[in-house]
């Protein structure tokens, strides 16, 4: 059975490292992870460590722009 042609729409291929980076909320509010988390924690406080936790809204209208375009079905996710 040979598959049905599209109306010749492209879809456009998510920028896998920003999916990874951020999530989107229930009301739409595009968040962040912290930066340093992966390695050299020894010493760090575990008030700190817990922060790392917790991710952080995005403020800038142009970032949140930026994001959208290299993640454009980030919102779509369940």
């Amino acid at each position: 059975m040979p598959r049905k042609q599209t109306a010749g729409k492209y879809k456009i291929k998510t920028h896998k490292a920003t999916s990874k980076r951020f999530r989107v909320t229930g009301t739409g509010m595009l968040m962040r992870t912290k930066i340093g988390k992966s390695h050299l924690r020894r010493r760090t406080p575990k008030r700190v460590k817990r922060q790392f936790m917790e991710m952080q809204p995005v403020k800038g209208r142009g970032i949140v722009k930026t994001v959208h375009r290299l993640a454009p079905y980030l919102d779509k996710k369940d």
